[in-house]
């Protein structure tokens, strides 16, 4: 298959070192257009489409395939072996950065550094673990969206996103989710959800920024603290923001954040 049309592939940009940026749940490589100005004059930019979702090729779709992770997982691996010459840095949002997690257990030598904007390893809580939401939480928000997929994206993206004074990027958000197929978003939903990777945060040695919003009603602030303490090589920075994607209601400040842990990396 190809790779270029399956995930939407996009290079552009110049540089030695590549950064690949991949989108959270119900979005897609638009998400980025406020930070990759700023880096596609010194790096090399690699933007796609997660299978399912923005323009990928939809027939490409296969629930057993996509039904962990680490299906996506193995479609960054192909994708850096395509488009990439040495590791890359790999920034994801929200779920992404648990597949750039499982991408780098699987081929640790691929990647030089992880971004991750807004992760959870799990999103239930769980004993001293604060994830956001009880089991009952998810099952409910799952089986609404099973009913009514489109009810609750006009709900809940609004909620998602925040950024009160910005509530164009509410409806952004919300009109990405209404056109992602809802079979595909429900299943996406289902696997994103109840997955739990706490047990793998360890597993990476890599430079890894934690960048999370002060206000986020996905990964609340206690999930952020949990990543730092176990991730023996991360560095915690907090964005004063209410929602969960800083990226685009608060570019400045995620600009800044990546900034400075990517000139520490090149110390």
């Amino acid at each position: 298959m190809n790779i270029h049309q399956r995930n939407n592939l996009n290079v552009i940009g110049e540089g030695a070192t590549t950064l690949v940026f991949a989108h959270g749940f119900g979005c897609d490589q638009n998400m980025w257009r406020r930070l990759v100005p700023t880096f596609s004059d010194r790096f090399r930019i690699v933007l796609f489409d997660l299978v399912g979702c923005g323009q990928s090729d939809l027939s490409a779709y296969d629930r057993d395939r996509y039904s962990s992770l680490q299906g996506y997982a193995a479609d960054v691996l192909e994708i850096i072996t395509d488009v990439a010459e040495g590791p890359v840095i790999f920034v994801g949002h929200s779920v992404s950065a648990m597949i750039g997690l499982l991408a780098e257990i699987e081929a640790p030598d691929r990647f030089a550094a992880q971004i991750m904007i807004g992760p959870s390893p799990s999103y239930i809580n769980d004993g001293d673990y604060i994830g956001g939401f009880t089991r009952e939480d998810i099952e409910g928000l799952l089986e609404t969206m099973d009913g009514n997929y489109l009810g609750w994206s006009s709900t809940m993206a609004p909620a998602i996103m925040g950024a009160p004074d910005q509530p164009e990027l509410g409806e952004e958000l919300t009109n990405s989710f209404c056109r992602t197929d809802p079979e595909i978003a429900s299943h996406f939903a289902r696997v994103t959800f109840l997955s739990d990777h706490r047990n793998d945060l360890g597993r990476i040695n890599s430079p890894v920024l934690l960048l999370q919003c002060s206000d986020d009603l996905i990964a609340p602030r206690p999930v952020g603290d949990y990543m730092h303490r176990v991730m023996r090589n991360s560095t915690l920075r907090i964005i004063e923001n209410v929602g969960h994607c800083p990226h685009l209601s608060a570019p400045a400040a995620s600009i800044d954040a990546m900034e400075e842990f990517l000139q520490q990396l090149e110390r």
